[in-house]
Parts: structure tokens; C-alpha cells; sequence
């Protein structure tokens, strides 16, 4: 890695650093507060009075000088090295894409240079945006598939990961269905910590931009271009939501680009929820209740408006309450998200698997099912189940499948879904 990325993540990592000091700061004094308030004086406030309350206002704003001017100086070291252009280690991208998964919002908020701009690409390196250094690019992506440019393949990765991380144990799912497809392998690469709906929003916008400068895919340089390719669109957990909500919202908005898409696949997607996060939102109630751990809560809620999303599979803002400024406020006990179907023009596959190697049999593995799955998302969850008709997501039958054995993350390298996307992908009956 060159110096002028490590002193670009230096300067995100102060900053987090400081915003994690004043946080805890703030999370201790009020405990202190409610703690030092006598019996029947009423509610405690979120700070503390004389000099203690000093103290507490001293540890915020040294951390703030002292983050403060660490940032300038490194902003003026990264203004004076030279651009990075190859392709970061993967350990770092790896580290970034989780923090941005936790605290992306915040990230994104706070201007942190360590916030993940979303850009469409390929082996770790961003594609071009106008069509000759797009079309250059796509030149040794693209060797040995003839006519590959005429099919889109994207691939858009869940919560806390990155795009090279659909290189798993040797495998490559967009790898071996652009050979399959002959199509062109794109990764989405984002913020994972941002609302799903804010993603869906700004695919749409970057797919629409990217396909009007999409090359020809003749053999003749410099030829008139041709027309837009097909698309076909694979989602991973999180993944998943974002193309469903991108479709969704380049649909209302009028965009082209839905009427290409051919199929679109969810790989463990929790199209109605994650249990883990409903449990974890739980907690953060009954701690808001308890008088000295109320504070506490705080820390319970440093998770992003993205996981917060998985709650139950929200994929539009809509109907959210909203908050001061007019954002929507997610820390609110909502009822269930508006429910969005699923688009109508392209095939539409879900892919569940769960942990048991075989069809679990009583109520206790009927429990299994419905709250482990494949260790993250439940079965129906992800086949678009629900109790309610009205929310149920019409995945035909046999555009459905569930593999055994299988846990969420070994989704992206497993054999057998290889050999599903395979049968549904590269020769469809439906």
C-alpha cells in the first residue's frame, strides 16, 4: 500500500477514534448523573453539574483539539503524496468494509475518509465512467468471452463485506458464471452501514450512468455503441434488498435500465427480517427502561441504519417517521416496513440453505428453521415466506431452493450453489 492511503486511514481512524472517546464520555456521565440523582428529585438529565461536570466537558474538548489537529495535519500529508491507483491489500478493504458495516452512516455523516463511496468493479479497481476508458478497461476483463459485452453480470455483496470477498476458498461465483454467461463480472462495492433504501437509491442512479456509456461490444473500435446489455443481477444477504430496493426506485423514477434485466437472484437474503437484529433492538428497549442502564442503550444502538434495516428486510424509507432535519428515524418502534413486491419483468430466484444436514423434523427443528437457518437468515425468511398473504414475496416453486448444510457466509463458495445458479442462470426452462 503507497503512503497516501495509509495517511488517508490514519486521518478516518482519528477521527472514529475521537468520536468513540466524546461518545463514551457522554455515556458515562449520564449513568453518573442518573446514579447521583436523589430519590424522588425526577428524571436525571445527560449531564452532570460542577466539578464533575468539568471534567467530563475537559476529556470532550481536548479529545477534540487533540483529533482536531491530528486530522489537519494529516489532510495536508495526503494533499502532498501522490494518488494511489492499484488495488488495495485485501486485509485492509476487508477491516474498512466492516467498520463501514457497523458505523457506516455515521461514517458517510461525519465526512470520515474512511466512509466506502459506492463505484462499480473489477478485481479491486473501480470502473471507468466515460465510455473509451470503459471500453479500454473491459478489453482483458472480458478476454476469451466473445460478445460478453452484450450481458451484464452484477454482483452485490451483503453487511460489513466488500466485493473481493465473492473470492471465497478458491471460488468466484461471478468468475464462473461470466465463463457460463459470457457476460462482463461487475462488483458493487458500498457502504454497507447506509439505509438499504439510500443504496437501492444511488445503484440505480450509478447503473443508469454506467450503462449510458457502456462500449460496443463489436469487434470494431470506434464503432456507433450498441445497445444496452442484459442484465443479470446477484445479491448476497444484504445484497439482495439493495436490488430489490434499486429496482424498485429506478422503476418509480422512470430509469431504462429495469426493462433489461433478465433475472435476478438472492442468495440468503432476509427479505423478511434477521432475528438477530429484532433480539439485539429488544435488548436496547429493556435497557431504555431501567433507570442506571438506561445510558447503556447507547451503546447497544451503535449499529448502523443498515443492520438496522435487516430488522425486518426494510427496503424503502417511505414510511418511516421522521425525525429533526426530516431524516428518517429508525430508533423509533416502527410496525413492519411497507411491503414491496417483487419487480414483475425479470426471473426471480431465492436461494435459502440452513446449518442442519438434513430436513430438520419436529417443532424443535421447525424452531431451527425459523430462527437459525443458515446461522444468520431463516429459511423462509429468505425464500420470501410470511404469515401474512400480503407480504408473502411470490417466488415461484420452482424458482425457489434450499441446500443443506450449508451457513450463510459458505453461500458464496459452496458447490451445490454453484450448481444451482448454474441450472437456473445458464439455461432457464422458465
Amino acid at each position: 500500500m503507497s503512503t497516501a492511503p495509509r495517511a488517508q486511514d490514519l486521518r478516518g481512524a482519528l477521527r472514529l477514534a475521537a468520536d468513540a472517546t466524546t461518545g463514551l464520555a457522554d455515556v458515562v456521565e449520564a449513568m453518573h448523573a442518573g446514579i447521583a440523582r436523589l430519590p424522588g428529585s425526577g428524571a436525571a438529565g445527560p449531564r452532570t453539574r460542577g466539578i464533575t461536570g468539568l471534567v467530563y466537558r475537559t476529556v470532550r474538548g481536548v479529545t477534540r483539539l487533540v483529533g482536531g489537529s491530528a486530522d489537519a495535519l494529516l489532510g495536508l500529508v495526503q494533499q502532498a503524496l501522490p494518488a494511489a491507483t492499484g488495488p488495495r491489500r485485501a486485509e485492509r478493504e476487508a477491516l474498512v468494509a466492516a467498520l463501514n458495516g457497523v458505523l457506516g452512516d455515521h461514517l458517510a455523516a461525519s465526512g470520515n475518509p474512511l466512509a466506502i463511496p459506492m463505484t462499480l468493479r473489477h478485481a479491486g479497481l473501480a470502473l471507468p465512467a466515460d465510455r473509451a476508458a470503459l471500453a479500454e478497461r473491459l478489453v482483458p476483463i472480458n478476454a476469451g468471452r466473445p460478445q460478453a459485452g452484450a450481458r451484464l453480470l452484477l454482483l452485490v455483496h451483503g453487511l460489513c463485506m466488500n466485493d473481493l470477498q465473492w473470492q471465497r476458498q478458491g471460488h468466484d461465483h461471478g468468475a464462473m458464471l461470466a465463463q457460463a454467461l459470457r457476460a462482463t463480472p461487475v462488483y458493487l462495492h458500498y457502504n454497507t452501514g447506509l439505509p438499504v433504501a439510500a443504496n437501492g437509491l444511488a445503484l440505480a442512479q450509478l447503473l443508469a450512468r454506467t450503462l449510458a456509456q457502456w462500449p460496443s461490444s463489436g469487434p470494431t473500435p470506434g464503432q456507433a455503441p450498441a445497445p444496452a446489455p442484459r442484465l443479470v443481477l446477484l445479491g448476497h444477504s444484504m445484497g439482495g434488498l439493495v436490488l430489490r430496493s434499486a429496482l424498485h426506485q429506478a422503476a418509480q423514477a422512470g430509469l431504462a435500465w429495469p426493462a433489461l434485466v433478465d433475472d435476478l437472484v438472492c442468495l440468503g437474503t432476509p427479505h423478511h427480517g434477521a432475528p438477530l437484529e429484532r433480539a439485539g433492538h429488544g435488548v436496547d428497549l429493556l435497557l431504555s427502561a431501567l433507570p442506571y442502564a438506561a445510558p447503556l442503550a447507547r451503546v447497544g444502538q451503535v449499529r448502523s441504519a443498515g443492520i438496522t434495516d435487516l430488522r425486518h428486510g426494510r427496503v424503502l424509507d417511505d414510511d418511516l417517521p421522521r425525525a429533526t432535519g426530516g431524516q428518517p428515524d429508525r430508533g423509533a418502534d416502527n410496525p413492519l416496513p411497507v411491503a414491496v413486491p417483487l419487480p414483475a419483468g425479470p426471473r426471480c430466484w431465492a436461494l435459502a440453505s440452513r446449518l442442519a444436514e438434513a430436513a430438520p423434523t419436529g417443532r424443535a427443528g421447525a424452531l431451527k428453521d425459523q430462527w437459525l437457518g443458515d446461522g444468520l437468515v431463516p429459511v423462509d425468511s429468505a425464500l420470501g415466506r410470511h404469515a401474512d398473504p400480503a407480504r408473502q414475496l411470490a417466488f415461484a416453486p420452482e424458482h425457489q431452493a434450499l441446500i443443506d448444510g450449508v451457513g450463510h457466509l459458505d453461500l458464496l463458495s459452496h458447490p451445490a450453489v454453484a450448481d444451482q445458479l448454474r441450472r437456473w442462470l445458464v439455461a432457464p426452462s422458465v
